[in-house]
């Protein structure tokens, strides 16, 4: 995009990476947010959504003369929402401007019958102070000539408005006679939810915040993590025009590749499970969308720019880089391996380094969700590794989750989803056994479901999972066998560090014992089962 003089206030069109033109406005940053080295930018609030973003300068263009042009290239639905937005916006600053205007006028008639009545009673006043001057001693008429009337006293003049300067004025003032009121951002419950940042380079550290990620690196070089976004685009997504190889259709896997051929990208496809592959309708259906079928992991890598690969523990994803007519055969200089299934740090650390080691670029990328989510795009992917490549997978990213987000150097992925499903596994073996000694103790489990609904526990996991016990229903939408799975090795990576993992020790035991009553191909709201037999 060409360069335009721009300033605080107005609507823009901003261009992030490979995120298509989105509507936004220029607003002030929050005072402990330096902006980026490097290019000159702006920090932009996108309409439509709650996310923001430092933009370079060149990737902006103004609202209005742009406004058609863009509205032909794109046709999502949330890109439609954002316009919408901005629409709305403008239509209440016109009413705004409206009243202000009709104000104006009321106060000015009213003004010039003031000025009327009091130019006659000057007038009066006049005729009277020749009255008085002709009967006054000389002396005492030389502080009333015009001579000294005429000029104002200098704290006249600083009460009247100054020109404000360029920066306050657009701060505080108006975007074509629109007012904006700076402090409307800082507002703003969610101010602290960024996009990825556009600097080339890191800036200073942050204050945390608890969103998505983009990096800060303090004085010490150590890594801080700030908020970054994807969702602001996800109604109008660009596909890139990489060639994707996707491994794995299990639950997470199918969905993912759903979504990635719906929004249009390139998609060869292969499973480990040779009857799954070859026999099952997803597959079919998958072929049917345009996908290709690979016949091994190192062909699939081999024949696309990308590959993708979501499988169930870490000896699987060991097997499919190193094992026969595995992904490392296909490497070569240039190639890009993204291993989005849960494992540990030290599994992780190993695939990077022989990916990288022939030339290839790796990113962990695993995904925290359940099928139903996978199949909805609705995914949160954990990212880290090689920072462009994040990038690079941003139209992937966006089909297949609602948010992204960038954790630094390789085995941090891996860290924080192990600790995320740690909490995510304990939460479900609390809520089961709250359940069944509500049962034994004679309480409605329906009733204690309906309590913990309307207070501060309440969400959408907890009502599914409740529902699925209250109605025996335990088909899986994230494996049994996976969960205890992803405990284990959350206690492991605590006595690694020498931290203790009492709860996550106590939940992995019971659905242990779940697995023992063959409950691990059930849904991990099975875990209900270990407490009833």
């Amino acid at each position: 995009m060409a360069t335009v003089h721009l300033r605080i206030g107005d609507l823009v069109w901003g261009k992030l990476g490979r995120y298509p033109p989105w509507p936004g406005k220029i607003v002030s940053p929050p005072k402990d947010l330096k902006k980026p080295s490097g290019k000159k930018c702006f920090f932009v609030k996108f309409f439509g959504t709650e996310d923001h973003a430092w933009i370079k300068v060149e990737q902006l263009k103004p609202y209005h003369p742009h406004k058609e042009d863009m509205i032909k290239i794109n046709k999502g639905k949330r890109f439609q929402q954002a316009v919408d937005a901005v629409e709305e916006f403008l239509k209440k600053a016109r009413g705004r401007e409206q009243a202000s205007h009709n104000s104006a006028e009321e106060n000015s008639k009213s003004n010039s019958d003031d000025k009327t009545k009091s130019s006659s009673a000057e007038a009066r006043g006049r005729k009277n102070s020749t009255s008085t001057l002709k009967s006054s001693p000389a002396g005492e008429s030389d502080d009333l000539s015009p001579k000294k009337r005429g000029r104002p006293p200098k704290d006249e003049k600083e009460l009247s408005d100054p020109e404000p300067s360029t920066v306050h004025r657009t701060m505080s003032g108006t975007v074509s006679g629109y007012k904006w009121q700076s402090n409307q951002v800082k507002e703003d419950p969610h101010f602290h939810h960024f996009l990825l940042s556009q600097s080339e380079k890191p800036g200073s550290a942050l204050e945390p915040i608890s969103k998505r990620l983009k990096i800060f690196e303090e004085d010490t070089g150590s890594t801080s993590i700030q908020a970054a976004d994807s969702t602001a685009v996800n109604g109008s997504i660009t596909p890139t025009d990489k060639r994707i190889g996707f491994l794995g259709l299990g639950l997470m896997g199918s969905g993912i590749v759903a979504n990635l051929l719906k929004m249009g990208h390139i998609v060869m496809v292969w499973n480990r499970t040779a009857e799954k592959q070859l026999g099952s309708l997803q597959c079919d259906l998958f072929i049917q969308e345009g996908a290709r079928l690979g016949r091994t992991p190192a062909e699939v890598v081999s024949t696309c720019d990308v590959t993708f690969s979501c499988v169930s523990d870490p000896k699987a994803a060991k097997d499919l880089v190193l094992g026969p007519s595995g992904v490392l055969q296909g490497i070569r200089p240039g190639k890009c391996y993204v291993e989005m299934s849960t494992v540990d740090p030290d599994t992780v650390a190993e695939l990077s380094q022989v990916i990288t080691s022939r030339g290839g670029r790796f990113l962990e990328a695993p995904v925290s969700g359940s099928q139903q989510l996978s199949n909805d795009g609705m995914l949160v992917i954990l990212a880290a590794g090689d920072r462009s490549l994040y990038e690079d997978c941003s139209s992937c990213f966006q089909a297949m989750g609602k948010t992204s987000f960038f954790l630094g150097e390789v085995g941090n992925a891996a860290k924080m989803m192990l600790i995320l499903n740690m909490v995510h596994g304990s939460f479900m073996a609390t809520i089961a056994e709250g359940l069944t000694l509500a049962q034994v103790t004679g309480q409605s489990q329906t009733t204690f479901l309906d309590i913990l609904s309307h207070g501060q526990m309440a969400s959408t996991f907890l009502d599914q999972k409740c529902q699925n016990v209250l109605q025996g229903n335990f088909k899986p939408d994230y494996y049994l066998k996976h969960i205890q799975k992803d405990l284990r090795l959350a206690i492991a990576m605590g006595d690694s560090v020498n931290h203790p993992t009492p709860m996550a020790a106590a939940a992995n035991e019971v659905y242990k014992r779940a697995k023992a009553l063959d409950q691990s191909d059930n849904d991990m709201s099975a875990v209900y089962r270990a407490y009833i037999h």
